[in-house]
């Protein structure tokens, strides 16, 4: 027990040193450049052009070929999802996405919010900006950057956009309405992809915040999980008097705190952790070691070599589509690989799933998506300025249970000390805009309500 004890002290003392030592810093703004060959001495053309989704005969075609062609192999006995996406459900996706799915009209669903593209740092930049049909008078909307991860895209953000530019149409009051924008990461969908290396999440920060200033917000707040946590947690880093407020659903806060859970439960509840905590983190071989090498496998490889398997995936809309709708089983909830169709009906339609692979299949965005793995990621663990810089903007956090890493309060808040929210959300994963709207949002409203009555 007094080992334990002195363990804990140490443990605690080497944690408070490297949580405490950093000052109150920011990251460099600085500039670039990413578009093909040197940059031009002219200015670049800050104009904002309406976009609009659009499909062909031709591109349908060749899709429909492409499924027509396709050589599975056969799932073993009783393999479910522990082997990855079982090819015997698979067949039912093809049948259904070659005979049932309607590109045209998902491309009409698309469209309905307003897409726009702006040149930044010398690439084409996609967005969605979706303004309030209505306001109470003597009101005006907020402006809430959200930005999307890895598999998925701005399309996840379609369900909780009318719940926060719309509130009172859908159930809820309207002391709280957004203005919502949400761009492609660039190498994402419409965004344009890079033609130089090292475009990571600083410098997509910096584009989405200049992106920003451009529609002419100098005060904002941000909204973000997955990639999109660690651009918004950028940007918050880089420009803090122009962030409001930060709301995420997931942290890259590990750090040496994961090296506490090694105390054991009875350490880590006189530490201060709640129960909920250890239900979430317990018993960790399960709940954190295996579940991270069962998760990390896709992450090794994009984080050293994205353009060998991007090459595959490009070439193959069913590789794209097992490779990316896997994530959204798994990642939704880790039981779901105990199923045969990997519980993809528990909470998406089909529609949407395809439709998301879309985005990647009919912009042949795959490889460029999984660079920003390794530009992020390819220096090794902890290599970058933002690993160890604190945010000092007032900060949100929704912890979903199914998330693939639960991140205590305590650790949210050495990272965020400002942290003013922190709620333990009643169910949902990764995919948290996409799977549970409504959730989301409310944890959004509440998260501005509290801030605004500081």
């Amino acid at each position: 027990m007094w080992l334990e004890i002195i363990l804990a002290l140490l443990l605690g003392f080497i944690i408070y040193w490297f949580v405490s030592r950093d000052k109150e810093e920011t990251l460099p703004l600085g500039d670039g450049w990413w578009g093909p060959g040197a940059r031009p001495t002219a200015a670049e053309d800050e104009s904002v052009r309406p976009f609009k989704v659009e499909t062909s005969e031709e591109e349908i075609e060749d899709l429909h070929q492409r499924i027509d062609r396709v050589r599975l192999t056969p799932p073993l006995e009783d393999g479910r999802f522990h082997y990855g996406f079982n090819s015997k459900y698979l067949k039912k996706i093809l049948s259904y996405w070659r005979n049932e799915f309607d590109w045209r009209k998902q491309v009409e669903i698309l469209n309905r919010y307003p897409h726009f593209k702006t040149k930044i740092e010398g690439l084409d930049i996609h967005f969605i900006h979706v303004k309030p049909p209505q306001l109470p008078s003597s009101s005006t909307p907020k402006p809430l950057l959200m930005v999307h991860g890895w598999p998925g895209s701005f399309y996840e953000f379609y369900k909780i956009i009318p719940l926060l530019t719309d509130p009172k149409n859908h159930g809820l009051s309207d002391e709280h309405v957004f203005e919502v924008i949400c761009p492609s990461i660039p190498g994402y969908s419409f965004s344009e992809a890079s033609s130089k290396k090292g475009l990571n999440s600083v410098a997509t920060a910096r584009i989405f915040y200049k992106l920003m200033l451009r529609l002419g917000f100098q005060k904002f707040y941000i909204q973000g999980g997955d990639w999109g946590s660690l651009i918004c947690t950028n940007m918050a880093q880089m420009v803090p008097s122009h962030v409001k407020g930060l709301h995420l659903n997931m942290a890259l806060v590990l750090g040496p705190y994961i090296l506490t859970l090694f105390l054991g439960r009875r350490i880590l509840s006189l530490l201060g952790y709640t129960q909920r905590d250890l239900e979430l983190l317990y018993p960790f071989k399960e709940k954190v070691f295996y579940s991270l090498m069962r998760e990390s496998g896709y992450m090794h490889i994009q984080c050293t070599k994205p353009d060998t398997v991007g090459c595959a995936l490009n070439d193959s809309p069913v590789g794209l589509a097992a490779y990316i709708l896997e994530k959204f089983s798994t990642w939704t909830n880790p039981e779901f690989r105990d199923l045969e169709n990997g519980g993809l009906d528990r909470k998406f339609s089909l529609d949407d799933l395809l439709t998301n692979v879309m985005l990647y299949w009919t912009t042949g965005t795959i490889a460029s998506s999984q660079r920003f793995y390794k530009e992020n990621l390819g220096q090794g663990f902890m290599a970058n300025a933002h690993d160890r810089m604190k945010v000092y903007v007032p900060t949100g956090f929704a912890a979903f249970p199914c998330e693939l890493m639960h991140v205590p309060e305590k650790w949210v808040k050495a990272k965020y000390p400002k942290l003013i929210s922190y709620s333990y959300m009643a169910r949902g994963g990764h995919f948290a805009a996409f799977e549970e709207p409504e959730l989301l949002a409310q944890d959004i409203r509440k998260f501005v309500g509290l801030l605004e009555l500081r």
